[in-house]
């Protein structure tokens, strides 16, 4: 059985203390270990290319450009590509990124804790076995929104409402299997309704969340503080819970309103299967480098983002476990593609 209240998530979902899993020691959030602002730049080519596996605007999409930025400021490249590919959670782009750049030692890929669940859910020919993790970059809280003529008041409401009929309360959010969806079902048995009748819209996008939202399609959205700022600044949505262990944003926390419930998204960078362990490594100090430049901290503290710094064997062990903690919960939640 699923015990919600002996949850204790830190940044993903491999740190949930669910079912016996325990969280490593090292799966705290943090900043680069190293002050990377007094090393010499890393210059790992005049240009460099980002493949991001989402549609243009959603998180993945700010990190990588974001990324890409500060990899310029930092002097580590001179110039930065961009492709987006969007689809399933990320899978349809790491197919993608594995079939054309295994072996380009220029090119990265963004991903995270979206695309661990997503691989979980769908079990997708091309895995995570097929890309090597440079750096955890950062690590994202998600919000629950409503839009601003909804009855639902606040997650008493909408926790009471699931408990009734969840079929009657759709909720939206990025790709299946994805940190959305798991919360989604989290959110669900938490509030003592049935995951099995939970209704969940995927989308690609933050902008496609938003507008199912806006639309009536969806009763209830799900994603990062950043998808939904504009709407939020404007009115045309209202944040009734963050899925923090306490108010942030000014947001109060589910947790706080009854609910006992909390999650974080993570997102980091990739590279392929085939690039050197030399260039691996000259990789992973080019992106610390860029984390210490002023546009990447700027671009932190404007999206309401922490930083959330982890690399090499602690990496892989971090992944190694969201994944299987990933495949838990999709049992245990009884997530559908």
């Amino acid at each position: 059985m699923l015990d919600i209240k002996r949850r204790a998530v830190l940044g993903g979902l491999g740190m949930a203390a669910w079912g016996g899993l325990t969280a490593p020691v090292w799966a705290q959030t943090g900043k680069p270990a190293v002050a990377a602002k007094n090393r010499a730049a890393v210059k790992l080519a005049p240009r460099l290319r980002i493949v991001i596996p989402a549609n243009a605007g959603g998180g993945w999409d700010q990190t990588g450009r974001a990324l890409g930025a500060a990899l310029v400021g930092a002097g580590v490249t001179d110039e930065i590509d961009y492709e987006n590919k969007g689809g399933k959670g990320g899978t349809v782009g790491l197919a993608y990124y594995a079939e054309r750049y295994s072996r380009d030692a220029n090119t990265l890929l963004m991903g995270g804790m979206v695309m661990v669940g997503a691989v979980a859910l769908q079990k997708p020919a091309v895995d995570m076995s097929r890309i090597h993790p440079i750096a955890r970059l950062t690590s994202d809280y998600l919000v629950v929104v409503v839009a601003a003529n909804s009855p639902i008041r606040n997650i008493s409401d909408f926790a009471e409402r699931m408990r009734v009929n969840p079929k009657d309360v759709p909720i939206a959010g990025g790709s299946a299997g994805g940190v959305d969806h798991v919360f989604a079902g989290v959110f669900t048995r938490g509030s003592r309704s049935k995951p099995e009748e939970l209704v969940y819209l995927p989308f690609a996008g933050g902008a496609e969340v938003v507008q199912a939202v806006l639309s009536g399609k969806a009763a209830v959205g799900i994603s990062g503080y950043s998808e939904f700022s504009d709407q939020l600044a404007s009115g045309k949505l209202r944040a009734i819970g963050v899925s923090s262990k306490r108010s942030v944003f000014g947001i109060p926390a589910i947790r706080e309103q009854g609910v006992d419930v909390d999650m974080a998204n993570w997102r980091g960078v990739f590279t392929g299967q085939d690039v050197s362990a030399e260039r691996r490594a000259e990789m992973v100090e080019a992106v610390r480098l860029a984390t210490s430049h002023e546009s990447w901290q700027k671009v932190l503290k404007q999206n309401r983002w922490e930083s959330s710094w982890l690399s090499g064997p602690n990496l892989d062990s971090f992944i190694d476990f969201d994944l299987t903690t990933s495949r838990v919960m999709v049992h245990l939640l009884k997530l559908k593609t």
